[in-house]
């Protein structure tokens, strides 16, 4: 694991935002965003900074090293399987996580993961409740015993690994702080739901983002489009070159900014990239940031 991945580990396990840690550092958000894809590293006075922020040494942040506390924390772990032989239509209802990661796999199986460092019991907790009919795969994850919504929020994470031959089309209900998306092929991905931070690494095919609330989406590698579907919120999303993307405004009272060497401007440039990125929806607000 390289500097970058620690840091936005390190990050995520502290349950911080880019954009808070940029202020508890006073640097900018997009600082963040460069070091945690290694195009650049904090000087010395951050690396302090950083250190005393996640309460580990400087050779535990930059060495990759583990601390004690760290290494002695158990992981409870549920894990259900399922086999398919054809291309599915998968409709997945999780309902309230701390994380959640999509994933490809390369095997004829769906893999819904439930992880949390507290939740001791939970395959008695939750319920993973799967419907087949026809192309059609429906996929619950249900709290049986009634977990607060405060404690799934701060301690559950879930991996959903769909099989790369047979997924076509996906649609996710979730409400989480975190959503991953990685090494995904399929025809369409739609989400529906809240997710403070998004991040999407190589993820070909359309990803459709639905909701009333604010997304801050990362794009790292391969992201052939991004639909965002909002009312009355905005998304910001960085990318590493924002030439490899065509901005498209299809919403009604909406606006598209463009964020570049730290100036933000309503002037899309002439983007003609092969990627797409459109925001739809009434009001809302589209910012594309590239370092």
């Amino acid at each position: 694991m390289n500097f970058g991945e620690r840091l936005k580990q390190i990050r995520a396990n502290q349950g911080l935002s880019q954009e808070q840690l940029a202020e508890k550092i006073g640097v900018s958000r997009q600082a963040i965003t460069k070091w945690e894809t290694n195009r650049g590293l904090p000087d010395i006075e951050n690396m302090i900074i950083l250190a005393e922020i996640f309460k580990v040494t400087l050779d535990e942040l930059i060495l990759e090293r583990i601390s004690v506390q760290e290494s002695q924390q158990e992981l409870f772990e549920s894990e259900t399987v399922y086999d398919i032989d054809c291309d599915k239509h998968f409709d997945i209802r999780v309902g309230n996580a701390r994380k959640v990661c999509i994933q490809g796999c390369d095997d004829e199986k769906v893999h819904i993961k439930l992880q949390s460092e507290v939740l001791e019991n939970l395959s008695s907790l939750y319920k993973v409740k799967i419907d087949e009919r026809k192309n059609r795969l429906d996929i619950d994850c249900h709290n049986k015993k009634e977990i607060s919504q405060f404690e799934a929020e701060n301690s559950l994470n879930i991996i959903i690994m769909l099989p790369v031959n047979f997924t076509e089309h996906c649609e996710i209900d979730a409400s989480v702080k975190e959503l991953y998306i990685e090494n995904l092929k399929l025809k369409r991905l739609e989400y529906d739901g809240d997710a403070e931070t998004v991040f999407i690494k190589d993820a070909d095919g359309s990803l459709e983002f639905t909701g009333k609330t604010d997304y801050d989406i990362t794009i790292d590698g391969t992201c052939t489009q991004l639909d965002i579907n909002q009312w009355g919120a905005k998304t910001l999303v960085h990318v590493a070159d924002i030439s490899k993307y065509t901005l498209v405004n299809k919403g009604r009272k909406s606006k598209i900014y463009c964020i570049k060497d730290g100036a933000i401007s309503e002037e899309i440039y002439d983007l003609s990239g092969e990627n797409v990125i459109s925001i739809s929806g009434i009001g809302s607000e589209l910012i594309v940031s590239s370092n």
